[in-house]
């Protein structure tokens, strides 16, 4: 493919992702943000968690996503009594007419293409860790047996912040398979107005659809042919690598606030969102301001503050944003 169609490929690809948010804009409104990391996720080929407050319109933006974006969903409402095989599914013993005996598996709800883990932290960790192979394989274990969940298969997952009893929070290895962190916010005062005049008449907007699990198959393909300049990979690399205490090029306030920092995957996490956020805006190649722009979402669940940094009032978002500020500078003057 020539350089040219690849471009106009990006420009269409471009065009249809606008019309794809005036979709979402009919039913997720003052939450702009939110859609495009949301969205980011989905060309990205990965999962989202997705934190806020009951009541900012986690669970709305999944179900509008699944009618734009043309996927089949599945919902799991996550309680402390939720087993694996609630999620995965199970072998059952069926008795033909003739007498045989045979095990048939019945699928879970995890096999569809868009996934609602709604308070995915209120499960026991040995339900959390059913999640794990298929977030990462697409593909479930059952009984010495391998099923595979095909594409697309993407995980939204929602969780409360502040309601701690009845919680199990989600080890590392679980948080590292989430593309992103997506911080849900209240809206403003405009837009609480706009999101009281249009919820509480007698039409409701409805949204449609606009791609197909293949075209976004072919999106999240056409995202990794992007052209991605060297600046902003040595940013990724310089800002991923600043975050690890034990490394060289660590600022003192990483040393001296953070236990451990963030693996390979958020450099990979970091080229491809910023790659799904050049799309969004319209542009051909992401730059410098993407990486700056995505650093939080995607470091702040891969990396954990000391005890004696907590003790002493730091936060991680400080700690990044002092790192970004460090990383980024040093490669735009070089």
């Amino acid at each position: 493919m020539t350089n040219e169609a690849l471009l106009d490929e990006i420009e269409a690809l471009g065009g249809t992702l606008a019309r794809a948010k005036e979709m979402i804009a009919r039913r997720i409104i003052g939450q702009d943000q939110v859609v495009d990391l949301t969205l980011s996720a989905l060309l990205a080929g990965g999962h989202a968690l997705l934190i806020g407050l009951p009541g900012l319109g986690k669970t709305r933006l999944v179900e509008t996503l699944s009618t734009v974006m043309g996927l089949r969903e599945g919902r799991i409402q996550f309680t402390p009594d939720l087993m694996p095989s609630d999620i995965l599914g199970a072998e059952v013993l069926e008795e033909s007419a003739d007498g045989a005996r045979s095990f048939r598996f019945l699928k879970g709800p995890i096999f569809c293409q868009l996934l609602l883990a709604d308070e995915i932290n209120r499960a026991s960790p040995r339900t959390q860790s059913a999640l794990l192979q298929a977030m990462q394989e697409h593909q479930v274990s059952v009984a010495g047996q391998t099923h595979e969940l095909g594409t697309p298969f993407h995980v939204l997952a929602t969780q409360n912040p502040l309601e701690q009893e009845g919680t199990y929070p989600l080890p590392e290895a679980q948080l590292d398979r989430f593309l992103l962190q997506v911080d849900v916010e209240y809206p403003d005062r405009d837009a609480e107005r706009d999101i009281l005049l249009a919820t509480t008449g007698t039409d409701e907007a409805q949204a449609e659809p606009v791609f197909t699990g293949a075209e976004l198959l072919a999106a999240q393909s056409l995202l990794r042919r992007m052209p991605v300049g060297e600046s902003v990979v040595e940013a990724i690399l310089d800002l991923v690598r600043a975050c690890r205490p034990d490394d060289d090029t660590a600022p003192q306030i990483v040393r001296d606030a953070v236990s451990w920092g963030p693996g390979p995957r958020a450099a990979q996490a970091l080229m491809l969102l910023a790659r799904a956020r050049a799309l969004i805006d319209g542009r051909l190649a992401p730059g410098i301001d993407d990486v700056r722009a995505l650093a939080r979402p995607v470091l702040s669940h891969r990396m954990a503050l000391s005890y004696r940094a907590r003790a002493a009032g730091h936060t991680l978002t400080e700690v990044i944003d002092a790192v970004v500020e460090q990383a980024t500078k040093s490669v735009a003057a070089a």
